[in-house]
């Protein structure tokens, strides 16, 4: 869920403001107006049901389909408990982002400040002297985290993607058109999933070349519609046998927005991780795709997600390239501007994809940079800036006792998560091909 706390302009376009969580998640958090936006921009702003669809598809990603697996390790009963109560916990964190943001603005008198920035001058009105004096460095850490974060989710894309298309070809022949309970399968591969993450890129450079998030919507459209005819076909059968504001045209309905669109997502969290459970039990697999039947129905499922992960790749591309581009550009002349933003952006996507193809597990490298750099950035930071924001304005003792709680909790899971991550990459490999989620050995 970190993706919407990361989607602001930092996020800068992506719902230009903090008012955009990540996260997902990511958030979808980067940047904020203040409430007033000029006739001129509201008529170029994205509207409510734009801003909701950019939220949905960026919380709605891979790690769904792994849910059921959690849902098995942690129990029927902690679980769901835990799984809503992290989201509203996330939900909560993504909210202080939005008031921070929107008091900098104001005492700064300010357009919008993103996720750096609100770190960055939240730093230089704390108390202590040695933060003021190096509070640049809040906005580099933050910025810093968002890139690796979002860098690494397209790198997982890439492996998704073309982990579900080998396993679309090279089972072609003993998918039937009957769907009967899956069996195990022990298959060769024919080609490398390298080589389809090849196949693959060229796409995805042209994609990134969108940079307009009103064109994007309409990708994100396109992308909710597959991923949730995808998920209507795994609902289907497991239920047989169980009884962003400084883009928007009206800032001030972002709240409205983040609500239900994170109500919706974590209800789809919890129902598809319990149920998903229900159904397989303890044959329940990494990926909840390799439960359902060899059937050309339920290989569709595979085909409509990695398409909707196809369109999300630009959504969550969007953050670092918001981040670097500007940077890059400031460097060169107006006339070449145009050629370094286009041969940064396919410069990132080749980096996502030559990380795919050449770190062994990156899946698990991603795990640990994921612990670090997400738990930072949805739970530790945003308490901490609410702390150094409104410290001087006497804030309550339950609030200051909340935001260290939350911290603490934040930082908790870091250690654990890096614990966790770095026990499983030690272990020895035991499938052939390390990047991959498929059912090949």
């Amino acid at each position: 869920m970190l993706k919407i706390s990361l989607l602001g302009r930092n996020c800068d376009s992506k719902v230009k403001s903090l008012d955009d969580r990540s996260q997902s998640l990511s958030e979808s958090s980067s940047s904020i107006t203040s409430e007033s936006v000029h006739p001129a921009e509201e008529a170029n702003g994205l509207s409510m049901m734009q801003t909701l669809i950019h939220l949905l598809k960026c919380n709605i990603g891979t790690g769904l389909l792994g849910l059921p697996l959690a849902m098995k390790n942690a129990g029927l009963l902690v679980g769901p408990f835990s799984l809503l109560a992290i989201g509203i916990l996330t939900v909560h964190c993504m909210v202080i982002l939005l008031n921070c943001a929107h008091h900098l603005s104001q005492r700064l008198q300010k357009t919008f400040v993103n996720y750096g920035e609100a770190m960055m001058y939240g730093l230089e009105t704390c108390p202590n002297a040695w933060l003021r004096t190096h509070s640049v460095w809040g906005r580099y850490t933050v910025s810093f985290l968002l890139i690796i974060t979002q860098l690494g989710f397209c790198s997982v894309y890439f492996m998704f993607m073309a982990d579900n298309l080998q396993q679309m070809v090279e089972e072609a022949h003993v998918t039937s058109s009957t769907c009967q309970p899956r069996k195990i399968l022990v298959l060769t591969p024919i080609l490398d999933i390298r080589f389809y993450m090849l196949i693959i890129l060229p796409f995805l450079v042209l994609l990134v070349f969108i940079q307009n998030l009103r064109v994007l919507s309409i990708f994100s459209t396109l992308a909710n519609i597959t991923t949730l005819g995808s998920m209507a076909l795994i609902f289907e059968y497991i239920v047989q046998v169980l009884s962003l504001k400084n883009q928007m045209k009206h800032p001030q309905q972002f709240s409205f927005v983040l609500y239900l669109g994170m109500s919706l997502v974590i209800v789809l969290y919890i129902c598809l991780g319990t149920l998903g459970y229900m159904k397989f039990g303890s044959n329940t697999q990494a990926s909840i795709t390799l439960n359902l039947p060899n059937c050309w129905l339920y290989q569709s499922v595979k085909l409509l997600y990695s398409i909707g992960i196809f369109f999300t790749y630009a959504l969550q591309f969007h953050v670092p390239a918001e981040i670097i581009i500007p940077i890059v550009i400031s460097q060169v002349s107006e006339s070449w501007a145009l050629f370094a933003d286009l041969s940064v952006r396919t410069a990132l996507v080749c980096l996502t994809c030559v990380s795919a193809i050449l770190i062994p597990r990156l899946d698990l490298v991603i795990s640990l940079v994921g612990s670090v750099s997400s738990s930072a950035l949805a739970l530790i930071i945003p308490p901490l800036l609410e702390l150094i924001t409104f410290y001087p304005e006497d804030m309550s003792c339950v609030t200051i006792a909340k935001d260290i709680m939350i911290s603490m909790l934040g930082l908790l899971g870091c250690v654990f998560g890096t614990y966790q991550a770095l026990y499983e990459l030690i272990q020895p490999v035991s499938h052939s091909i390390a990047n991959s989620t498929g059912v090949y050995a």
